[in-house]
């Protein structure tokens, strides 16, 4: 085994390459071939070293996207090192000059001088030189250039305090604009080759991703934070509708928190004055004021007037500097002093136009507010706008429905009290003074000239007691008076401050200040008056007196229905009972139509089929005798064993085939048999007939049947015919049909599963029962066959379709039975099964003949 070095590893270069002249003599290889080894090697080794600086410094970006502190020192320190340079400095460019970003090695005096401050360097610096033309620049020795010579105070200090000589600088472009500078430093005069060069420039070009990538991630970060602030506000917005307060204090929360405020503020307008309605953070002298003291006047200076007088964002930097804005208010003072704030951001909110209120945000130091903040701000601005908006419908709609709803119970009272009339009423008054507010509500009706009430809401005793014994006349000294002489609503605000009002008996008894009263019409005059009284002015808004308009013209159908009642009731039943005898003359009508025009169609159908049908069976049997024809034909002929047996093979096929044809033709002759009695008119004449002695007859021609078609069928029949079952008028054929039908599929169900048993203990049952149920009868065919799957009972009368094999059933049994039950006859047909144990088939038939019910 060949030794190794004490690493364990490969042999060192410089061993290599002494190995590599030991073994190359003098005579194989020239002394320049081994220089120009060592180049080779030299330049593969510093390629190797600058790519994993690069990987290095990728690394760092990629995993550290957003910390541009650490990207900076390592690609300093690569650059440095791999440049043989003793520091570097990476410099960043703003408005005011440049500044170090971050150093490395650099000596601290240098760094001290040049951290912290804007840097505005001498033009012809390589600083200067790469801001202007955005080129790199070299200088070979810093001591000789004519800035130092002529005492620049940035490129003696930096050479001084730096001892540096030889100079690199790089810019750090993104798309043409300078966003920074990579300097490196020599304190020896030594040139840096054209490969560092551009290994410093790609280090630049690494600096510039980097930057722009913390960019965008601090873009990004901030939409996301404003988004996901945005979609709690929506999501308290439609989780808690109606509610307004934890969506103005989300909206606060977020605002603050996102634009960097101390604390703030939503206000609603109130005439020309503003409300405070939520607040966040603000600190709690003034928290307690704002409290104490909600209305906010605001004079010209202030963020408020102005925003609502541009309806536009107005933001104040620094307070201290705007002596307009405590200008003749000594209030406005003071709330600074106790909010502490500096700066303000005021964001009007708008619907349609017009400012409805405001949100403020509040700073402790001065300075003015990113445009993306005040965007945010203004989102939820539009927010709350939207929220106030839904509050203001939801209560709307809460009010309508609770309007429609003491409606809908008016009239529900209406339509089951018909007769009660005095019921209707208390039920009408009490709604319309619940949903209107009103403290006493009544119902006047004419007695003449005269009003005496008939219901009323809230009243004491002794108030109804002064009502029964002073009724009103129609004059202008009460509100019913009023009503009464114009048929029109009359609404008094304050029945004291009104001029005309005279009833001070009634207004007395009482006790009521604000009157509505609404006149019950019938064809245009007035017959009695509805009546709400609230015992503070508090005046009705229009929506209630349309309401009331509403539940007066229901006393009125309420007036009129009790009248007009019982001749309506019975012509309901007259109609009812028409209306009935038609639709059973109809459904009978159309499934008559139905049945003839299937039949027709059917009989032209089967027409047409059946000659090609008769062609193919027949055709098909010749072909079979042709085929054993040539099978003998083909005795006499000498063939090799191979050959006769592949025709013999193939003629077993088209035999085979020809068997398929033939079993299919049948099946479908049999469909178009099936077709024809699924589809005709009818069976005769309806008559009475004994329903029991009709299963017995059809049990005993479907056994009969069944041991004619199959030799050795057996099966125990059991018979629970009710005696008084009786004779239902029906068509004796067509029933017989359904009958045999599904008796057949009884029997086929138990010897089915009697061949499944294969000669166990399984005797096949079938079962027929009758019962009497009034005006009805029924009937119940069951077997203990195989059952019927739950996928096969939802299709079972379903046409064409079957579970048996091919040519044992064409799927329209079932469907005609259905068909000739309900349809013809007007009963129903329920099939309950369970797999493996047994079919019940309930039939329940009407006494009398459909049409004649």
């Amino acid at each position: 085994m060949r030794r190794r070095g004490k690493t364990g590893g490969k042999a060192p270069k410089t061993q290599h390459l002494r190995t590599l002249k030991r073994r190359n003599t003098p005579s194989s290889v020239a002394p320049n071939e081994v220089t120009d080894a060592a180049r080779l090697t030299r330049e593969r080794d510093e390629a190797l070293e600058q790519l994993t600086a690069t990987l290095k410094v990728l690394q760092i970006v990629s995993a550290s996207p957003d910390d541009l502190e650490r990207v900076f020192q390592s690609i300093l320190e690569n650059a440095t090192r791999i440049c043989g340079a003793k520091f570097g400095t990476l410099y960043l460019s703003k408005e005011d000059g440049f500044y170090a970003a971050a150093f490395h090695n650099a000596p601290p005096a240098f760094v001290e001088a040049r951290k912290n401050r804007p840097l505005r360097p001498d033009p012809e610096s390589t600083l200067g030189r790469v801001a202007r033309t955005k080129q790199a620049a070299q200088v070979l020795d810093s001591r000789k250039r004519e800035a130092y010579r002529k005492g620049d105070p940035f490129v003696v200090a930096g050479a001084d305090l730096g001892g540096y000589r030889t100079i690199i600088s790089v810019p750090m472009l993104n798309k043409d604009k300078l966003i920074g500078v990579i300097s490196i430093y020599r304190q020896e005069v030594r040139p840096f080759t054209d490969k560092q060069i551009e290994l410093v420039k790609n280090f630049a070009a690494q600096a510039v991703i980097a930057i722009e990538n913390t960019r965008l991630l601090n873009e990004l970060r901030e939409s996301l934070q404003q988004q996901t602030a945005s979609a709690d506000v929506l999501k308290i917005i439609s989780s808690s509708p109606g509610q307004l307060e934890p969506v103005f204090e989300a909206m606060l929360a977020n605002a603050v928190r996102i634009c960097g405020a101390k604390f703030g503020t939503l206000f609603l307008c109130e005439g020309d004055d503003f409300r405070v309605v939520a607040q966040h953070n603000t600190p709690p002298a003034l928290a307690e004021l704002r409290q104490r003291e909600p209305i906010l006047r605001v004079g010209p200076g202030a963020s408020l007037y102005r925003s609502r007088e541009t309806k536009q964002t107005v933001q104040i930097a620094d307070l201290t500097a705007e002596p307009a804005y405590f200008e003749r208010d000594q209030n406005r003072v003071a709330l600074v002093e106790l909010g502490g704030y500096r700066a303000v951001l005021s964001v009007p909110m708008l619907k349609d136009d017009e400012v409805i209120g405001a949100i403020n945000m509040y700073r402790q130091d001065a300075g003015v507010f990113l445009d993306k903040q005040v965007e945010l701000v203004k989102n939820f601005a539009a927010q709350a706008v939207i929220a106030i908006e839904n509050t203001r419908l939801l209560n709307e709609l809460r009010e309508s429905l609770q309007q429609q709803t003491a409606t809908a119970d008016v009239l529900k009272v209406i339509s089951r009290s018909a007769f009660d009339l005095q019921t209707v009423l208390n039920t009408l008054t009490e709604s319309a003074a619940r949903v209107c507010a009103a403290d006493k509500g009544a119902i006047m009706m004419r007695e003449g000239e005269l009003y005496r009430i008939r219901a009323n809401y809230g009243f004491s005793r002794e108030a109804v007691q002064y009502a029964v014994e002073h009724l009103v006349q129609a004059d202008r000294g009460s509100a019913t008076g009023r009503v009464a002489l114009e048929g029109k609503a009359i609404h008094i605000p304050d029945a004291l401050a009104d001029p005309e009002y005279q009833a001070t008996g009634y207004q007395q008894a009482f006790g009521y200040r604000t009157i509505l009263g609404v006149p019950l019409l019938r064809e245009g005059s007035p017959i009695g008056v509805f009546t709400l009284t609230r015992d503070k002015v508090n005046p009705f808004t229009e929506k209630q007196i349309e309401l009331v308009t509403t539940f007066a013209d229901q006393a009125v159908i309420a007036i009129e229905n009790a009248r007009l009642f019982e001749e309506v009731q019975a012509r309901t039943r007259e109609l009812a009972a028409s209306l009935e005898d038609l639709r059973t003359t109809q459904d009978r009508l159309v499934q008559t139509q139905k049945l003839a025009s299937l039949g027709q169609l059917t009989a032209g159908i089967a027409h047409e089929i059946k000659n090609p049908l008769n062609f193919v069976n027949n055709f098909s049997g010749v072909s079979a005798e042709l085929i054993d024809e040539l099978q003998e034909a083909l005795k006499d002929v000498s063939l090799n064993e191979k050959r006769r047996s592949e025709i013999t093979e193939l003629m077993d096929t088209l035999r085979g085939n020809l068997d398929k044809v033939v079993q299919h033709g049948k099946r479908a002759d049999a469909i178009v048999k099936n077709m024809l009695l699924h589809s005709r008119e009818g069976s005769g004449e309806h008559r009475p007939v004994n329903i029991n002695a009709l299963v017995e007859e059809s049990l005993n021609l479907a056994y009969h049947g069944a041991r004619a078609e199959k030799k050795g069928f057996t099966i125990t029949m059991e018979r629970s015919l009710d005696p008084t079952a009786g004779e239902v008028d029906v068509f004796p054929q067509d029933i017989t049909r359904v009958l045999l039908n599904l008796i057949s599929n009884g029997f086929y169900a138990a010897t089915k599963r009697k061949a499944e048993a294969n000669g166990g203990d399984y005797e096949p049952t079938l079962a027929a029962t009758t019962k009497n149920l009034g005006d009805r009868v029924e009937i119940r065919i069951r077997d203990n066959g195989t059952g019927i799957p739950p996928e096969v009972k939802e299709r079972l009368f379903t046409p064409f379709f079957t579970t048996k094999p091919a040519g044992e059933g064409t799927g329209l049994g079932l469907s005609i039975s259905h068909d000739i039950i309900v349809k013809q006859h007007g009963g129903s047909i329920e099939v309950d099964t369970q797999p493996g144990e047994f079919t019940e088939i309930r039939i329940v038939l009407p006494r009398a003949a459909l049409g004649q019910q």
